[in-house]
């Protein structure tokens, strides 16, 4: 009765396992996927709106997880072929060798051969990342315990400071607490934008995972990166290294807007230019008037 039992188990926790993943797998493809925020009940990653995003989602999807699942796949296999091909009733007497040269070369050479696949994909993906073509602006993203600084050094515009929005406003502005703030950065759509990031304080890290740039905010030193976003909308992100109490209190949030839009955001941001002093009224160029000549007296005739 017992491997009656056990089959019956395997069979109840293969059908148990079917029926989660299909689950979760209706409720990924059910929900109505968001851009620039998470999405609730989603298993995946967040909709991509840069090419370079979308590469490392295909080079995710289409490459690292085929080797995954085969790997995982074989190894479960030789798993079980072991338990039940040479177990104690089917094997009474263990072989006793210790080395095998083929499977040793094969189990060397063979990771080898995929991790040259995988780099095949993965550092041309590492180059573009690197290679910045030539922005049309630069944004300075300073973090500090616990908020963000953003400066537009090309568009004349002084560090302004973004802080979380508090619950009430982000309800009463149906926009998503903990993600939201007070000040948000502002670019234009399909530029390339240059992002150089530091850290007044501690290390924090500057993450949007709409375009698919993490880097840290290192203090004293100044890092960089990029991204062209292609679609219009509201892009959400978060400090993703631990820095301190309120580590979790300092989100990202990016408006990427029509170049128009842009244009009216920067002139409603730069300061009007001082009033002209009235000038002077220019001195009358006209001849002065001319001065009666005094008339000389006549002398009176002398008296005889």
């Amino acid at each position: 009765m017992k491997p009656s039992s056990f089959s019956i188990t395997r069979v109840l926790a293969g059908a148990g396992a079917a029926l989660t993943t299909a689950a979760f797998s209706a409720q990924a493809f059910a929900a109505d996927q968001l851009y620039g925020q998470p999405t609730d009940g989603a298993i995946d990653f967040q909709p991509g709106v840069t090419e370079l995003r979308l590469r490392a989602m295909s080079f995710h999807t289409w490459i690292l997880m085929p080797i995954l699942v085969g790997i995982s796949v074989l190894v479960l296999g030789l798993l079980l072929w072991c338990v039940f091909r040479y177990n104690a009733k089917s094997n009474p007497t263990p072989a006793r060798f210790t080395h095998n040269t083929t499977v040793e070369v094969l189990w060397t050479v063979g990771p080898v051969l995929i991790l040259l696949f995988m780099a095949l994909f993965s550092f041309r993906l590492l180059f573009d990342y690197h290679d910045m073509p030539r922005p049309y602006m630069t944004v300075k993203a300073t973090g500090y315990q616990w908020y963000w600084g953003y400066a537009y050094p090309d568009q004349k515009i002084d560090e302004e400071t973004s802080n979380i929005l508090p619950e009430d406003k982000a309800k009463a502005a149906g926009v998503p607490y903990m993600l939201a703030t007070t000040q948000p950065i502002v670019v234009p759509v399909n530029q390339v934008v240059h992002v150089i990031v530091t850290g007044a304080d501690v290390i924090h890290s500057f993450s949007v995972p709409a375009f698919g740039i993490k880097i840290d905010a290192v203090p004293g030193h100044a890092n960089d990166t990029w991204f062209k976003a292609t679609r219009i909308g509201t892009y959400y992100g978060q400090c993703s290294q631990l820095c301190g109490t309120d580590h979790s209190f300092m989100p990202i949030e990016v408006k990427v807007v029509s170049q128009p839009d842009f244009d009216a955001w920067v002139a409603s941001k730069q300061s009007p230019p001082a009033a002209a002093t009235p000038a002077a009224t220019p001195a009358s160029t006209a001849p002065p008037a001319p001065t009666a000549a005094a008339t000389p007296a006549t002398p009176a005739p002398a008296k005889s």
